[in-house]
């Protein structure tokens, strides 16, 4: 298990520094322009227009997890957006990430992992850039499982089902919590921006589960 790493704050800054997330953000896509349906003329549009609502909310001793898919394009455009985003970054790689990372790209990063688990907060956060339906410690209901991957496709669809119906087969304080939340930036709680845990949980509905059909939300 580990921690969000912690860094000092500056005069100016918040008096705590926040951790954030976003997934499939494919920079220099254009095909994902209406993949998503997204709100963008332009890749270069699309660019600006992340990295802006992206420093919008970030400060520079932020810690920003990518959950995958992050650029298409070659290792120097990788470099050159990153160095205008504010904040740490860790990234969780995705199936259309580099394969391989020179050393001067691996610096842009605090970390690069395929799967990845910290506390933020009192929650356990697991991070993959695939849907995880069994995820360590899924009977605890402080395990929260982040993802991406499956943007707002037939795939998303299922991944709500296939959560749903492991919810509603929950006996009370036995089994899976299906506590998997896709935060995919095409998400409309997501809004092509980097949140928060706390805005993230927030956004959701209640969730009913359980024989019982009992109602829980997210504290």
């Amino acid at each position: 298990m580990e921690t969000a790493a912690g860094t000092s704050i500056s005069k100016g800054w918040r008096s705590s520094v926040k951790n954030y997330y976003i997934a499939d953000l494919h920079f220099g896509h254009e095909r994902i322009l209406g993949f998503d349906n997204r709100p963008f003329s332009t890749i270069g549009e699309m660019e600006d227009e992340l990295i802006s609502r992206w420093n919008s909310v970030v400060e520079p001793g932020d810690t920003v997890y990518i959950l995958g898919d992050f650029c298409w394009k070659v290792e120097t455009d990788w470099i050159r957006i990153l160095d205008r985003l504010k904040g740490n970054k860790v990234l969780i790689r995705g199936n259309h990430d580099l394969n391989k990372f020179s050393g001067k790209l691996k610096k842009e990063f605090q970390d690069i992992r395929d799967i990845k688990t910290i506390m933020d907060g009192k929650y356990s956060v697991v991070m993959c850039h695939y849907p995880l339906l069994f995820y360590p410690h899924d009977h605890c209901d402080n395990s929260i499982m982040l993802c991406g991957h499956v943007h707002l496709t037939t795939e998303n669809e299922d991944l709500e089902r296939w959560r749903d119906e492991i919810r509603s087969g929950r006996v009370k304080c036995r089994g899976n919590f299906g506590n998997i939340i896709n935060v995919g930036c095409m998400l409309p709680y997501m809004d092509y921006t980097p949140r928060t845990l706390e805005e993230i949980l927030r956004s959701l509905p209640p969730r009913t589960a359980g024989r019982s059909g009992e109602v829980t939300h997210y504290e």
